[in-house]
């Protein structure tokens, strides 16, 4: 779904073993040079796989649309977790990268490149090709964690707060959340964050997505799909929840099969799939593949997940992937069950704006082989925010009638070391 402005200028370059022969863009220039110029742009990797996909738009101030996966262009898509954007009269929130730059890197060295040819793209360009420092060096600098008094407190006191309300049938599920906050000696290289995630957290979504308006870079390596639509037309998407640590007491990893789950943890996960399945009976959708739940490990984490998977084709429904996007979000994994109920108490409760946080991204109608355009989108978890030298991470913990207050606090810090171990 490219636009016919877009013209190829690179086409199956050849990587070498160091990844940067001379004249050759790496992630970092095309980075940086949307950065000088103050445009969007969104790196990201897909699980399980080793390429790299980045694109620049040259929209300095990012249009907000309604995500219509069938209509949208090649681009990104990054959206608040406060868009619930399932009427046609509710304002559309979701930002949106139009692929006006385009490049697919193996090893950090371009195999495909496109730019639009127009006298934005040739003033990109023409700043691309006058950078020098294809080979930076690892950056140095240091941080401090910001104290935050009382935050521990308020949070157990909020989760107790909430427990008791579902005790009182009020509500069954809501996810509460908090942040922490570190400031950095000097603003980190978005990029460099981005390989080490890259490295360390194979089967995750990981990206990073700079929006010069608002101030801010998003790096995040999350372990759950929302929705994904491939080239040819199967709908994937997973209910992900319950959590404890992938390794033992003295450090070595647990097997996935040895690991124990609680109650709390189960009833959480079961009510995620639950979620699911109703949206499929809304639209009357009975031809669909569950498979789990099975103990999934996510980098330093394990949890509960099960996949959903629809044939479109096979059930005539192209249009499920937005029809889903839209029945979905917010999750229960993220948001609660009822949603608005759980989404009133979060409102109420939680002293901070989650932004993108608990949102979705990714990537939409791009064509990653010869197959076709794809889309894929993940709940933006395990996620941190960059303005400047101030970096917040975000972490939250689905909270049921058995859950305990402090051991909630635990897991939230335990989903902060996703980040913090590539920063430490």
């Amino acid at each position: 779904m490219q636009s016919d402005s877009v013209s190829t200028i690179t086409r199956a370059m050849q990587a070498t073993d160091s990844s940067q022969r001379i004249g050759q863009p790496t992630p970092t220039d095309f980075w940086e040079t949307a950065y000088t110029l103050g445009l969007p742009a969104a790196l990201w990797r897909l699980p399980n796989q080793r390429h790299k996909h980045l694109i620049v738009s040259f929209d300095e101030t990012l249009p907000r649309v309604s995500a219509d996966l069938e209509e949208l262009p090649a681009g990104f898509l990054i959206s608040p977790f406060d868009n619930l954007n399932t009427e046609t009269e509710t304002p559309a929130q979701t930002l949106f990268l139009r692929a006006d730059v385009q490049a697919v890197f193996s090893e950090n060295a371009p195999t495909a490149t496109s730019i639009a040819d127009t006298e934005a793209g040739n003033r990109f360009q023409q700043t691309i090709a006058s950078r020098t420092d294809n080979q930076r060096t690892d950056q140095e600098i240091t941080f401090v964690t910001l104290p935050d008094a009382g935050t521990e407190q308020e949070y157990v006191t909020n989760v107790a707060e909430a427990v008791e309300a579902m005790q009182r049938g009020e509500f069954r599920k809501v996810v509460l959340a908090r942040t922490k906050q570190l400031c950095f000696s000097d603003a980190p290289n978005a990029v460099a964050l981005f390989d080490k995630l890259c490295q360390k957290y194979p089967t995750a979504f990981v990206s990073a997505v700079s929006i010069p308006e608002k101030g801010q870079i998003w790096i995040s390596a999350t372990p759950e799909r929302l929705v994904s639509v491939d080239a040819v037309g199967i709908f994937r998407t997973n209910a992900l929840a319950g959590t404890q640590s992938a390794f033992e007491a003295d450090g070595t990893p647990k097997l996935p099969q040895d690991a124990m789950w609680s109650q709390k943890e189960i009833e959480e996960q079961a009510i995620v799939c639950r979620y699911i399945i109703e949206c499929f009976k809304k639209i009357r959708l009975r031809e669909y593949i569950e498979e789990g739940p099975q103990t999934v490990i996510a980098g330093n984490l394990m949890h509960l997940g099960t996949s959903f998977t629809v044939d479109t084709q096979a059930v005539r429904y192209p249009q499920l992937g937005t029809v889903m996007l839209r029945l979905l979000h917010p999750t229960s994994a993220v948001c609660g069950t009822p949603r608005d109920l759980a989404f009133s108490f979060i409102k109420q409760h939680e002293s901070y704006d989650r932004e993108f946080y608990s949102g979705f991204l990714g990537p939409v109608n791009i064509s990653t082989n010869d197959a076709g355009p794809a889309s894929d989108l993940f709940v933006h978890i395990r996620c941190m925010k960059l303005e400047g030298n101030l970096a917040t991470l975000y972490a939250g913990a689905g909270l049921t009638e058995y859950s305990i207050p402090e051991r909630e606090w635990q897991e939230t810090e335990m989903k902060c070391q996703t980040l913090l171990s590539v920063i430490q």
